[in-house]
This record gives C-alpha cells, sequence and structure tokens, in this order.
C-alpha cells in the first residue's frame, strides 16, 4: 500500500503515527480554535443486514493532544440504548483521560486515567454511587477499544500505521503481511487484551453498492477476527464482524 506523504496530514498523533507538519498558518488557526478536526461523520451498525445502531463521531487534534467524542444509539423501534464516549490522549498518543456514559436504559458510568504507572478504571452504576476502582497494570500507551464505538479501531488503525509502515521517497508504505501487536483496554469489560493487526494489501469492496479500491486489516483478539476497510486518506470505511454477522459502515 502506498500514499502520498500529504494524505497523513489530517490525522490524529496516536502514537508514533507518521505525521506532514502543518503549515504556519494553519497552525496558529488551530491554536486560535482550539484544535481541528480530522474525522467526523457516523457509522452505521447492521446486523444480518438489518441497521441497528449509527455512532456518531469527531476527532479534534490540536498542539496539546487529539480527544475522540462519540454517540452511540440504536435505532428507533428496537430496545432504547444510548451511551457517549470521550476519549483523550496526548501529543505522543498516550492516554490521557477515557470516559463512557450509559445514557439509556441505565446511568452507568466510567472514568480511566494514569496512576503513575498505571491505569485506574473508576466506575459507577449511578451517578449518585460510590465509584469502585479498578487498577490495571497497564502502560499509558495501552489503546482503548471499548464495545460500542467503533472510531477507536479507526485510531488504532492509525498506531498500526505509525509503527508498522514507513516513509521512503516522500510516500508512506504498508508491507503486505506486515504484523504489529498493540496491548488495549476494553473499558465495558473492565479487561485488559492483546491485539493483533496486519495489512492482508488492496480490495475492491462493494460499500452501498458502489465498488471501491480499499485497503484492508485483519484484526485479531480474544474479542474475535475483524476485517476493517480504510480509505486512501486512512479514515475507517467498513468493518466487518463475521462472528456476530454484524457489518459497520460508514455513512
Amino acid at each position: 500500500m502506498q500514499v502520498t506523504r500529504a494524505l497523513l496530514v489530517a490525522m490524529i498523533c496516536a502514537g508514533s503515527v507518521l505525521f506532514a507538519n502543518a503549515q504556519q498558518k494553519n497552525k496558529e488557526k488551530d491554536r486560535q480554535a482550539g484544535g481541528q478536526v480530522v474525522d467526523s461523520g457516523t457509522f452505521g451498525v447492521f446486523v444480518n443486514g438489518h441497521r441497528v445502531a449509527t455512532e456518531t463521531f469527531s476527532i479534534e487534534q490540536s498542539n496539546n493532544g487529539s480527544v475522540a467524542v462519540s454517540r452511540f444509539k440504536t435505532e428507533p423501534g428496537l430496545d432504547q440504548a444510548e451511551q457517549t464516549s470521550e476519549l483523550q490522549l496526548t501529543a505522543g498518543g498516550d492516554l490521557r483521560k477515557y470516559e463512557w456514559k450509559e445514557i439509556s436504559p441505565g446511568k452507568t458510568q466510567a472514568i480511566v486515567q494514569p496512576n503513575e504507572t498505571l491505569l485506574v478504571e473508576r466506575s459507577t452504576e449511578n451517578p449518585q454511587a460510590k465509584p469502585e476502582e479498578h487498577p490495571f497494570l497497564l502502560p499509558l500507551s495501552t489503546s482503548i477499544l471499548d464495545d460500542y464505538f467503533f472510531v477507536h479501531r479507526e485510531i488504532l488503525m492509525w498506531k498500526y500505521l505509525g509503527m508498522a509502515c514507513h516513509q521512503e521517497n516522500g510516500r508512506v508504505s504498508c508491507p503486505v503481511g506486515q504484523r504489529a501487536q498493540f496491548g488495549a483496554l476494553n473499558a465495558h469489560a473492565r479487561s485488559s487484551l492483546l491485539v493483533g493487526v496486519e495489512f492482508t494489501g488492496r480490495e475492491k469492496v462493494p460499500i452501498r453498492g458502489v465498488e471501491q479500491e480499499l485497503n484492508h486489516f485483519a484484526l485479531k483478539s480474544d474479542m474475535g477476527d475483524w476485517s476493517l476497510w480504510l480509505d486512501d486518506q486512512f479514515k475507517l470505511v467498513r468493518i466487518v464482524v463475521p462472528a456476530d454477522n454484524t457489518e459497520v459502515v460508514r455513512d
């Protein structure tokens, strides 16, 4: 897979992602506005071909780091479920803070923050209850991969690009079959996991009836095997989870 270096300008710094330097004018604008949106939109979630939920997300980058916010909501006519999340990363891609809230049907909340050499998750079943603490002996570089927020997978793919790919003659190249492993935390499940990512090549994939040539990545973990497709701007376009008959498609 090869793309021009300029295509990476809009990416957030999640780990060692390869960035091109923005022009000074854009830097001044970012300082004044507080950040630049590098990706936003919605993902439709389909089970057995039927749309069951929508994730609305936005990723903003500034000189101080990046913030990814997301809202997951089931479709009308189904059992009501709604959750929100906010993932804050440092400029180096380390975890600064992660927070998710259940809007309905319950009111569960959780916050994950660094505490010296480990991560601590504080969760509660309702805002008035005393939080329970769940320590994890994980480094600050740990990725967040929560259950209902697929934008976290896009951020993981960007981290992979920075670690497993390289620049040559002003272009970014990812060798087919190149593998990398990442430590991750699933805040909903309160569990850590090891995730393997591999670039498998270019594929022509039908997206809403239109065939597109996309970059295919394989993700393997205790959560199962996932297939992810990114476009040439490295934005997540499609996810397939065969074991759950689930497909996620960018609207």
